[in-house]
């Protein structure tokens, strides 16, 4: 697999950062369990300090996709490494996340869906396909200017990363979250603005059901990253905390723009 990052048009390139000088421009590594909200803000640090956003998640995402369409266990090591040393992924960084392709084909959108993230927590655990992506997430930010998240940026791929934020949140929280993002956009709204009818029993039964699901696999999630042999998920020692249980979104933002100048003092804010 060789992971890249293209060329963008001229005007799609995010602002240069206006920090001074050095070989190497700053890395800021975000960590963190699954649904914490790491891409939301990494691509929100990004653009308010003109770096690139790498989500390497999306390269487990990616693979894991590319072995279920292949029919791949997710629990043999040897076939999933076989099948990432023969596949493309490019990352395409753009101002709002990136657009993912697999082999050449747009998949940013399918490595979102359900089916593909649990299998990607379960092919994330073999230590020689993390080695591999370890490998291919350096070669992304070798030159530094931008932001990465995943489970092991500040304790595996970036360790001696300018910024570390470890970002967290109790899984009740995390996957009532997830649980009201799949929600359709109309529920959604109906459930925002207090619709005159309650929703039916059986529905508002059948939603606690599946809320409940997706906190069960947050739990399980957390127990695979947490366990695994190979780079186990935890904040290195130099990191920044940041829990969001009892937090807005606004604040969560603003706490983490707050760690990233005192930790790079001569930065300042790009065009929002």
């Amino acid at each position: 697999m060789r992971g890249q990052l293209k060329s963008m048009d001229d005007e799609d390139e995010p602002p240069q950062s206006l920090l001074a000088g050095g070989p190497r421009r700053p890395v800021i590594a975000i960590d963190g369990p699954a649904g914490a909200g790491k891409s939301t803000l990494a691509a929100h640090l990004a653009r308010q300090f003109g770096f690139l956003n790498i989500e390497t998640g999306a390269m487990y995402r990616a693979l894991a996709l590319k072995a279920i369409e292949g029919d791949v266990s997710f629990d043999e090591e040897g076939p999933l490494l076989a099948l990432a040393q023969a596949t493309r992924i490019t990352l395409e960084p753009q101002m709002d996340g990136n657009r993912v392709r697999l082999d050449g084909m747009e998949v940013s959108q399918r490595i979102r869906d359900a089916d593909v993230t649990s299998a990607a927590s379960r092919i994330s655990i073999h230590p020689q396909v993390r080695a591999w992506m370890v490998e291919q997430q350096r070669a992304l930010g070798a030159e530094g200017g931008v932001v990465m998240e995943g489970r092991d940026i500040g304790t595996a791929v970036f360790p001696d990363a300018e910024v570390k934020i470890f970002l967290d949140a109790a899984p009740e929280v995390r996957g009532s979250r997830r649980f009201r993002q799949a929600l359709p956009h109309e529920q959604t709204t109906a459930r925002q603005t207090e619709s005159r009818q309650a929703p039916e029993p059986e529905n508002a039964e059948q939603q606690r059901a599946c809320e409940q699901a997706i906190v069960d696999e947050m739990r399980e999630r957390d127990r695979r990253d947490r366990n695994r042999a190979e780079s186990p998920l935890r904040p290195a020692q130099d990191a920044v905390l940041l829990d969001s249980t009892a937090m807005q979104l606004e604040e969560v933002l603003a706490r983490a723009e707050e760690i990233v100048r005192a930790h790079l003092p001569h930065t300042e804010s790009g065009p929002a």
